[in-house]
């Protein structure tokens, strides 16, 4: 049974000057789903290290690359998708397709954005990367108090 939720689908030039409208959006995203203030900070600013690290890294200077980024609204919880492939991507079918990120795991994953990486790690509830055709960072961010919640759940069954 696959959970109802609201999707945002984005896709901006690869070039820096339009990542502060993927910050704009998520400002309103996060504010419509009720998350503090410091969260939405949070969220900005990974987003933001996805999205520059695919604007810096995905294309060659004469390729005219873009970055998708989408964002799945779940009662509990945003889910950020960034992706730098210029391929078209199905959000539930990587979604589905991806694990766990170890945190030993190469940091060439994120091609030069190792402390990018850490601040994504650092700043969101869950991160998986997929390498295949580009890379796409997958992020997760719970309302206050879900994560708490859905980990007591995970114990006492």
């Amino acid at each position: 049974m696959s959970q109802v939720y609201d999707y945002i689908e984005m896709k901006i030039p690869a070039k820096p000057e339009f990542i502060g409208v993927i910050r704009l959006t998520l400002s309103g995203i996060g504010s419509r789903m009720g998350f503090a203030y410091e969260e939405i900070e949070d969220l900005k600013i990974a987003t933001s290290e996805a999205c520059t690290n695919a604007v810096q890294h995905a294309y060659k200077d004469s390729e005219k690359g873009e970055v998708k980024v989408s964002f799945g609204l779940y009662p509990d919880r945003l889910e950020v998708m960034v992706s730098d492939s210029g391929k078209s991507c199905n959000f539930e079918e990587v979604r589905q397709g991806l694990g766990p990120y170890e945190n030993g795991q190469k940091v060439e994953l994120m091609r030069e954005g190792g402390l990018g990486l850490y601040l994504i790690e650092t700043l969101m509830d869950d991160v998986k990367i997929h390498q295949h055709d580009g890379v796409t960072v997958f992020m997760t961010k719970f309302l206050e108090g879900e994560q708490v919640e859905m980990d007591a759940k995970t114990v006492s069954t």
